[in-house]
This record gives structure tokens, C-alpha cells and sequence, in this order.
């Protein structure tokens, strides 16, 4: 069963385990590391963006904004198809990232003063619970459930390719990314899905540290989830900012 995460799928363990000799196997504390180098990466450039914005004003951080989110896709695709590139393609991923989360967290900021702590604490409080839930017990990641996340996430990717495209024509869908009823809803969905997302990023790492995985798989492991967690972040601003509007 592929993961809804595009950047996990079971060619990714089998690729890898036909790519012996290798010394030294993925394990999960070696994951974790990476990731926290990864967490850092993107606070570094998050932080230099929203201070520019701050002394600057938007016209700064506009391009560093944009063009971080063009580089970060680029990167995330090297990554995707040359996983033995991730420790180096990893870092520069967040990086960028952080270029562009941190002048959306700051654009926004402006509007609604703390809505950046608020969706980092969110997003940081789910990846807790979501771990929790997964190393208790408490949610079993079974196919059905791998089909139902499979099933959403691409839902959701085809619902916001559809809006993307329908809004070149000048057609737009108010329901959806406005703060009514309807739109709350949906961001709760979407949100929610972000949240089992990684479900399935944590049982890859396990799977991975179990099968002997090569060292380099730690970086790539290290990536997927901070994919999820970029997104889950995301996914929170857009969330915070249609409730905080309706006040």
C-alpha cells in the first residue's frame, strides 16, 4: 500500500535494499537527529525573513518568499528521485522552506498578531499526540486506514490543483478558502489529514531502522517528515486565520 505521502512508498525500501554493500543501516534515534537538524534549518531562514519583513516591509521578502517556495519544490524532487542526495539536498530543502514559511508566517503575523506561535504550538502539539498515539498503540495503522489517508490526501491534492487552475480563468471558490462554515470545515479536514500523514511517516522510519536501510535513509526519513510537518504548519496558518477573521 503506497503512502499519501508522495515523497514514501514501498520502492523505497526495496530500491534501497538492493543497494549493498553499505556499513553502517538507518536507525531511528540517528531519524530524529537528522530531523532536528532539518527543524533547525528552517527556523534559521524563517527567522532572517521575518526579520526583514520587519525592517523592511513585504516588498523585501516577497521574492526570498516565492523563490524559496520554487526551490524548496526543485529540491523536493531531487530528493524524491535521488534519495542517496538527501543529506545534501535535505538541509537545502529546509532552508528554503523556512524562507517561505517564515514570510507567510510574518504576512500574516501582521494581520493577526500571534498566529505564528499559535500554529507552531498546534502543529507541534498534533506531532506529539500523533507519536504518542503511534508508539501506545492507540492508532493502529492498518491498510484501511493507510487507504482512507492514501485517499484523502489525494483528494485534497486534486481539490487544490482544481482551484489553482480554475482561478488562472478567473474562476474562484469562496466556499472553501473563505471563513464561512464550509471553509472552516474544510481546513479542519485538511489539517486532520496533515495529522495522519504522520502516522505513516513514523512507521516508515520504523520500517526503515527494522529492514537495515543504508545510512543515507536517515536524511531521507528525516525529510518525508518535515515534508508532513511543513504542510501541517501550513495547513494551521490557513486554519487560525479564517477563525481569527471572523472576529
Amino acid at each position: 500500500m503506497p503512502s499519501s505521502n508522495p515523497v514514501l512508498n514501498p520502492s523505497t525500501f526495496y530500491s534501497d535494499l538492493r543497494s549493498t554493500p553499505y556499513t553502517e543501516s538507518m536507525s531511528v534515534e540517528g531519524t530524529l537527529n537528522k530531523s532536528a537538524i532539518l527543524l533547525l534549518c528552517v527556523a534559521l531562514t524563517a527567522g532572517w525573513t521575518w526579520v526583514q519583513f520587519l525592517q523592511q516591509g513585504i516588498a523585501a521578502v516577497t521574492p526570498w518568499m516565492y523563490g524559496g517556495a520554487i526551490a524548496g519544490f526543485v529540491l523536493s524532487l531531487l530528493t524524491v528521485f535521488k534519495k542517496r542526495w538527501a543529506p545534501a539536498t535535505a538541509p537545502l530543502y529546509a532552508l528554503c522552506e523556512g524562507l517561505f514559511i517564515g514570510g507567510l508566517s510574518a504576512m500574516l503575523q501582521a494581520s493577526f498578531p500571534g498566529i505564528a506561535l499559535q500554529a507552531a504550538l498546534l502543529t507541534f502539539t498534533t506531532l506529539a499526540i500523533m507519536l504518542f498515539s503511534y508508539r501506545s498503540g492507540l492508532i493502529q495503522l492498518t491498510e484501511k486506514l493507510k487507504l482512507g489517508i492514501v485517499a484523502a490526501t489525494g483528494g485534497i491534492a486534486l481539490v487544490y490543483f482544481a482551484t489553482m487552475i480554475l482561478g488562472f480563468f478567473g474562476i474562484h471558490v469562496p466556499a472553501l478558502y473563505g471563513n464561512g462554515v464550509i471553509g472552516i470545515g474544510f481546513s479542519l479536514f485538511v489539517v486532520a489529514i496533515a495529522a495522519f500523514n504522520l502516522i505513516l511517516d513514523f512507521d516508515f522510519i520504523a520500517q526503515g531502522a527494522r529492514r537495515g536501510l543504508p545510512k543515507y535513509m536517515e536524511w531521507y526519513g528525516a525529510f518525508a517528515l518535515m515534508v508532513t510537518l511543513i504542510w501541517l504548519y501550513i495547513e494551521c496558518l490557513r486554519l487560525l486565520s479564517k477563525v481569527r477573521s471572523r472576529n
